[in-house]
């Protein structure tokens, strides 16, 4: 990937593709191809063939998705399978009808098997059942491995997959319904203090373990990747430590200085008991993450509210 490549990074205004972006533009990368949403429905078929007709990008960042947290992917299950599958399909099939010469495929930790052994290696995917609140959205990211799989197979495409943990940081969604665990929390704990509040609800017992990777550090990742990987099988991105939800939420109280009290609301679901993945392949070919959890944390928390 030479600096002049013409690179097209889709989804570049969400968590992922900013990251990605903010990476090249750092690297000197400045011949990116971008286009909101509103500019490209990612799932019109016609206004995607257009696109990659009229621009011919080199490279392809696949980071458009729907994302959500346990909720959203419970509740809207029928968009998560539909959107992620057609956007995805229609930009994997013209990246191989307009000659890109390497496109990257952001998968999900959580395509794996709800059980499968602890941590998590690449070899599991389709080894057991998926956890069923987020299955439409996992099963729409399966198939976009075996798509890049299988145009690998079919027509010597260099379509790579890559899974990363946990993500939060610059661009989370902090929907106090729809967001992922870090950014309601961090949301939580941030209301409590400013508007002191006795105590903080937490989700769930607090016992489940979550790795959790900067944005940052995976928009690092999938650049090192884009020109140090290619292969069809999966690679892991994450830092390979976890947490559990309750000390999570232990850090962020101590970090936003809050001083009430924690309560776990029982009722709603824990999701999977543990989600640590196996790092050792991205390890081997010399790519480490450089964030801490606790530097992160404060990161986000100044990014998103400026300082306590």
């Amino acid at each position: 990937m030479e600096k002049e490549s013409k690179i097209y990074v889709a989804g570049h205004r969400g968590m992922v593709g900013s990251a990605i972006l903010r990476k090249l533009q750092a690297e000197g990368y400045e011949n990116i191809v971008l286009r909101s949403s509103k500019e490209l429905d990612l799932r019109n078929q016609q206004a995607v063939a257009d696109f990659f007709a009229q621009e011919k990008p080199e490279y392809v960042f696949l980071a458009a998705a729907k994302v959500g947290g346990i909720l959203a992917n419970n509740t809207y299950r029928a968009e998560f399978i539909y959107d992620n599958l057609t956007i995805q399909t229609n930009i994997i099939h013209e990246s191989y009808k307009n000659g890109v010469k390497k496109l990257l495929f952001l998968g999900s930790s959580c395509i794996y098997p709800k059980f499968a052994p602890q941590p998590l290696k690449e070899e599991y995917l389709l080894t057991g059942a998926l956890e069923p609140t987020n299955e439409p959205y996992a099963i729409a990211k399966i198939a976009g491995i075996k798509m890049c799989q299988a145009y690998r197979s079919q027509y010597g495409c260099k379509f790579i997959s890559v899974m990363p943990t946990n993500l939060y940081g610059e661009g989370d969604n902090y929907d106090p319904q729809n967001s992922h665990v870090m950014a309601a929390l961090i949301r939580k704990f941030y209301e409590a203090k400013t508007q002191h509040k006795p105590f903080v609800e937490i989700w769930g017992t607090g016992s489940p373990r979550r790795e959790f990777l900067h944005a940052d550090d995976l928009g690092d990742a999938c650049v090192f990747l884009m020109k140090n990987y290619d292969s069809q099988e999966i690679i892991n991105i994450g830092t390979g430590e976890d947490i559990s939800i309750k000390d999570l939420a232990l850090l962020i109280k101590q970090i936003v200085g809050y001083t009430g009290e924690l309560q776990f609301d029982t009722s709603k679901p824990d999701g999977t008991p543990r989600k640590l993945l196996d790092v050792s392949k991205i390890h081997k070919l010399g790519w480490n993450h450089r964030i801490s959890l606790q530097e992160g944390i404060k990161r986000t928390i100044k990014q998103k509210y400026g300082d306590l």
